[in-house]
């Protein structure tokens, strides 16, 4: 059996209310907040050189890189401090950062970090997940959360 869109929208709607799931309950579990994690210090950081963390879990490989450049969602004096997830959007090749773009070895896709790891070239059709960052008075760097969804995962994990 198959269903058009249409079709699918709507047996999954009935499904969902159905099984009691009301919407502020729906809206409760997406608003769970992300850990709150130490990445580094800003004194840590050299331009153009990635540091390797894992945010929010062991298994979600991240990068903070401080790019030398105004970024969007950046932190520090310069807004320039960024971190992603370092697995590509189209499929979950580790990328590496080169020349002040991250690039994936496996298909060529390019994210530009400058604006919220947007890919501008390759197979990839959606942006790097970009990991918010809070920097605090005394120079640390935080995790607070991820905007867009880790390569092969259904939600993001909290």
């Amino acid at each position: 059996m198959s269903f058009n869109r249409r079709e699918f929208v709507t047996i999954a709607t009935v499904t969902t209310a159905a099984t009691g799931l009301s919407r502020s309950a729906l809206a409760h579990l997406s608003e769970q907040p992300y850990p709150v994690m130490k990445i580094a210090r800003v004194s840590e950081l050299e331009t153009g050189k990635p540091l390797s963390f894992s945010y929010p879990d062991e298994a979600a490989l991240s990068y903070l890189v401080k790019l030398g450049r105004p970024a969007l969602g950046g932190v520090g004096r310069d807004k320039d401090i960024v971190a992603f997830s370092r697995l590509c959007t189209h499929m979950g090749c580790p990328v590496g950062f080169r020349d002040g773009r991250f690039v994936c070895p496996c298909h060529f896709s390019q994210f530009d970090p400058a604006v919220n790891g947007q890919c501008y070239q390759g197979l990839a059709t959606e942006y790097l997940p970009q990991i918010r960052l809070r920097l605090d008075e005394a120079g640390d760097i935080f995790a607070e959360g991820i905007d867009g969804l880790i390569w092969g995962r259904v939600e993001n994990p909290r």
